[in-house]
């Protein structure tokens, strides 16, 4: 106790404690800006039908889909494969509700009130998204195991977080954390496990 107060004292008296308190704000304001700015590419029609399909297909429908597609390219060999992007999925999915609530950061539009959203939300928390944090875990394994599928892979982060950002559900900084956590710990999972097979 007498040690955080010694802290407080040394921020207060070096001017520390304003500039990380002004810092903090100008990202926030920045990523704000970032969503304005990516908000605007679903406001003609087609933009915003892509931005909710592409957003929709990240709860849940889409990993079936990249499941069949894997397993028609590759047969029998993807099992493996897709039996480990599931694992990831199912572990990833038990842990970002749980960091969501822990930090409680308010959605954009709930910020906002000049952004809307899109599509009906299915938390209220904002940080990290957990449609990058369970499709950068589910592609790990298949970047991995076949690094061809790296750009296809690619493609399919850069979709989802641009129509997560798009729908005012996420700040950017949300979305690249959620990738960022995702890869974390898919990744190591992910090459431990294929290592062994």
């Amino acid at each position: 106790m007498q040690i955080a107060s010694y802290r407080h004292i040394a921020l207060e008296r070096f001017g520390l404690r304003e500039t990380g308190a002004s810092l903090r704000k100008r990202l926030q304001q920045a990523d704000l800006a970032g969503v304005h700015v990516v908000s605007r590419s679903a406001r003609p029609a087609l933009g915003r039908l892509l931005a909710i399909v592409i957003s929709k297909l990240g709860n849940g429908w889409i990993y079936p889909i990249l499941a069949t597609v894997i397993f028609y390219v590759f047969g029998r060999a993807a099992l493996p494969v897709v039996a480990l992007a599931g694992v990831n999925a199912a572990v990833l999915h038990i842990l970002f509700p749980i960091i969501k609530r822990r930090i409680g950061r308010p959605r954009p539009f709930h910020v906002d009130p000049r952004l809307i959203s899109l599509l009906r939300i299915l938390d209220e928390h904002s940080f990290p998204s957990g449609h990058m944090m369970t499709l950068s875990g589910v592609l790990a394994p298949i970047v991995i195991a076949w690094p061809s599928a790296a750009s296809s892979a690619a493609a399919l982060v850069l979709s989802m977080a641009w129509s997560r950002i798009a729908t005012a559900h996420h700040y950017p900084s949300d979305v690249l954390g959620g990738f960022a956590l995702g890869a974390a710990m898919g990744y190591p999972l992910s090459a431990c496990a294929l290592a062994f097979l």
